[in-house]
């Protein structure tokens, strides 16, 4: 089947299985690799993107449920040049470790940003509930989506 959907800015109309997931689109068909599968599950929150201006986890969802839709992965919120003010509140705050969970936690990260008004450590780190980091205490990950809320 067709699916047409503009990724990063950009339209691609994609042949694809019908039972082919967002995110394996994502990886394998457009190239994009820093959204990461960790489970398969929707337990973890490694494959979070945008859909639509929401943050969905793309193993969860079927590429065609993504028709006409507009998604934003990590490669789409900044460059190495020009960083989005969230990855570099991450590198900042020393916010990741071994960096499997970022683009994830980042992308939840600006929803609950975009999404939430006056947030504090409990609603960062309730927002943060489906997103698994097993390297971090996730203080430091609280600490710098903290510092992007205060400076908005």
């Amino acid at each position: 089947m067709k699916v047409t959907l503009t990724v990063n800015g950009t339209e691609h109309a994609v042949e694809v299985p019908a039972n082919t997931l967002l995110v394996d689109l994502i990886r394998v068909n457009l190239q994009l690799t820093g959204t990461h599968v960790g489970c398969d599950t929707t337990q973890c929150g490694a494959c979070t993107v945008h859909l639509d201006g929401r943050a969905v986890k793309a193993c969860s969802m079927l590429a065609a449920q993504a028709e006409g839709a507009h998604v934003t992965t990590i490669e789409g919120i900044g460059d190495p040049e020009n960083l989005h003010p969230m990855q570099a509140a991450f590198r900042e705050h020393h916010a990741l470790q071994c960096g499997f969970c970022t683009p994830g936690m980042i992308m939840q990260a600006i929803d609950l940003i975009d999404n939430n008004d006056g947030l504090d450590s409990q609603t960062i780190r309730e927002g943060l509930e489906g997103n698994i980091c097993r390297c971090t205490g996730y203080h430091n990950i609280v600490r710098a989506i903290e510092s992007v809320a205060n400076a908005s």
